[in-house]
């Protein structure tokens, strides 16, 4: 009788080859978006809960569109149909996961088609969504974690003074990118961490929080900044030499939060870090891929490193295009990358951290050593319709409406904020307006 062949031990190089697999040719790169945004009572603007409204949503679009349920001990928490889901953020924001495409046009273009069907429903259910980075009148106290297990447990456990306006208020854009090989990668993160503040500052638009003015630009941003330091913040020094293992090395250092054994996830609420798990166990078991897949998930660093490079702090805007558009003209085309270290050259890595707690406040009126962020910005967009326009794709016009912002050194806080205190007087009926008109012009 043969013996049974026993589980070797989860070692480094079995997680390196997760981060090797995303290797691509430059000719097979496509870009990924994953896009949120914040469910509000068309007559109310009080968020939309998930048992007064949202799950209704899911469950009526399934029906129409013939989508799939997600779900977590029988709630529905989200819908699939091949490779794209409408998924809930632990506030019930709305999530659209789109299967990565070779342009922003073919993204667009599926993201229009969904939102055609979605908006009937959400006109029924007298639900809008609005592109906005953080919930405009109800706080986190009256905004409910959804049924999902793993969202109550993180709500439990993450510390930090705005960790509950993170979870439940704020919805953002993000975007993703793929790499040739190791160096690549790892170039192209470095480039991403760095334009990061700029992009937070060129997109701000979460100002008005709880129906006032916050003092803050971008609301949403300070969230993340006031969020469990532990698993937030850079991934990385970005004046060192950086490498897979290191940012491995990075997530297993992180405190585990819970691992999923069994029915009901086992919570270890940060006893141990993943390295530990790996070299002791916990509790009779032993740490596994699917373990490491589901606490790297858990790592919420600025540039997130999968099988492809995930940039995740921008604030929901009415120009998700155009946050793509930037990105992949500066990481898909080398001379742009080179431009882009250029342009960052004077700045180390403390100049940038330190810019990331000023970006929330003054977004683009901030400085950098002896530049502005405006100024910087500029520069970035210049490279980036440079970049654009030799690929050849038309992609550059996904850049106009973020050009007549920033060239007149605004960001969509300061539009909102211009009105705000002035034609609207703190009129919350007339912000939900605006945003709902910028919405539609998304449909």
């Amino acid at each position: 009788m043969l013996n049974a062949k026993v589980k070797e031990k989860l070692e480094k190089e079995d997680i390196l080859r997760l981060y090797k697999r995303g290797y691509k040719k430059p000719q097979d790169f496509t870009v990924g978006m994953e896009y949120e945004r914040l469910p509000i009572s068309a007559t109310s603007f009080k968020t939309i809960g998930y048992e007064n409204g949202i799950c209704n949503f899911l469950r009526q679009f399934a029906k129409e569109e013939n989508w799939d349920y997600i779900t977590d001990d029988f709630n529905i928490i989200g819908l699939k149909q091949n490779h794209d889901t409408i998924t809930l953020e632990p506030g019930c924001q709305v999530e659209l996961s789109i299967k990565p495409e070779k342009t922003i046009f073919d993204l667009e273009k599926k993201i229009k088609s969904l939102n055609k069907k979605i908006l009937p429903i959400l006109d029924k259910l007298n639900i809008n969504l609005l592109e906005y980075g953080v919930s405009p009148l109800t706080t986190h106290k009256n905004i409910n974690i959804i049924p999902k297990k793993r969202y109550k447990i993180m709500a439990r456990y993450l510390w930090g003074i705005l960790s509950d306006v993170m979870m439940r208020e704020t919805a953002g854009v993000q975007g993703c990118f793929d790499f040739t090989d190791e160096e690549d990668a790892v170039r192209k993160f470095k480039i991403a961490n760095k334009m990061v503040p700029f992009m937070t500052a060129m997109f701000a638009n979460s100002p008005i929080r709880g129906g006032v003015e916050t003092g803050y630009k971008s609301f949403r941003s300070l969230s993340w900044l006031n969020t469990d330091n532990e698993r937030c913040g850079y991934a990385c020094n970005l004046d060192e030499e950086f490498s897979f293992d290191e940012y491995i090395n990075k997530v297993m250092q992180s405190p585990v939060i819970f691992l999923n054994k069994g029915r009901n996830p086992l919570e270890i609420n940060g006893r141990m870090n993943f390295e530990d798990y790996m070299e002791k166990g916990f509790e009779g078991f032993e740490a596994t891929l699917e373990d490491y897949k589901l606490h790297a998930n858990l790592y919420f660093p600025e540039v997130r490193l999968r099988n492809f490079i995930e940039i995740r702090n921008h604030d929901c805007t009415s120009m998700p295009y155009s946050v793509l558009a930037i990105y992949k003209s500066i990481l898909y085309n080398k001379y742009a990358m080179s431009e882009i270290e250029e342009l960052f050259k004077p700045f180390s890595h403390m100049d940038f951290a330190e810019l990331r707690y000023n970006i929330p406040k003054n977004a683009l009126q901030c400085s950098i050593k002896n530049y502005t962020v405006l100024d910087i910005a500029k520069e970035i967009l210049y490279i980036s319709e440079k970049s654009l326009i030799e690929m050849n794709t038309g992609e550059e016009k996904y850049l106009e409406p973020i050009k007549e912002l920033t060239l007149n050194g605004l960001c969509p806080a300061d539009i909102i904020l211009r009105s705000w205190n002035g034609s609207w007087n703190k009129d919350i009926k007339k912000l939900i307006k605006y945003l709902n008109n910028l919405s539609l012009s998304n449909i």
